[in-house]
């Protein structure tokens, strides 16, 4: 999202320079769960991808999000990208979870409506798409080739105890429209975190 390159390459290298509380903070709420729902890069580095987290959590899952605190600072300031974001909380958490779930934000372009989905966990990759299809949203499973798949080993979607998880892009026009409707942003949340928990009664069962 953004033209321009990201300042910081890791999050050692953003600590250094950012104040903790001032130009961001991390909200963690560990659950304990199989589930770990996470936004790296919430707050204002990708407008309401927090408030999407903490609504498919619902307080049952486990919810991060580390999240850009100056409303109007350019997205890439704060920026770390998935292969290369470490922040050791976010880390712990996912590394924990048995399935990872990553909410983000993408640039319009030319498609204001629909979410993609990636990551290597295809199954459950399909099941959110087949959910927030029926829910009624516009949304298509992103694969190998493509950009924003999520399919690189190292991305932190990737990290859970089963090295694949799932990454969901969703589109600022779509962003700004649940932010602006608390219930459509409940229709939105309830039908990934069905699909989610669907997926843990799957992998429970063996």
């Amino acid at each position: 999202m953004g033209e321009q390159s990201d300042w910081y390459r890791s999050f050692p290298a953003l600590q250094e320079q950012e104040t903790e509380g001032v130009d961001y903070r991390i909200r963690m709420e560990d659950k304990s769960s199989l589930v770990a729902v996470i936004a790296p890069h919430g707050g204002y580095i990708e407008p309401t991808t927090s408030e999407i987290t903490l609504e498919i959590a619902s307080g049952s899952f486990s919810a991060y999000c580390f999240e850009g605190l100056r409303e109007g600072r350019p997205h890439h300031e704060l920026h770390i990208t998935s292969e290369c974001f470490r922040e050791p909380k976010a880390l712990a958490l996912v590394s924990a979870a048995l399935i990872v779930v990553a909410i983000h934000g993408r640039a319009n372009g030319d498609d204001l409506e629909t979410s993609w989905v990636g990551g290597l966990d295809v199954v459950l990759r399909d099941l959110i798409v087949e959910a927030l299809s029926e829910g009624g949203f516009a949304v298509v499973a992103r694969v190998k080739g493509e950009p924003l798949a999520g399919i690189g080993v190292r991305n932190i979607c990737n990290q859970g105890k089963r090295n694949a998880g799932v990454q969901i892009e969703i589109p600022r026009a779509l962003r700004d429209e649940l932010a602006a409707d608390s219930e459509q942003l409940r229709h939105y949340a309830t039908s990934v975190r069905e699909a989610i928990s669907r997926y843990a009664t799957m992998l429970e069962a063996g």
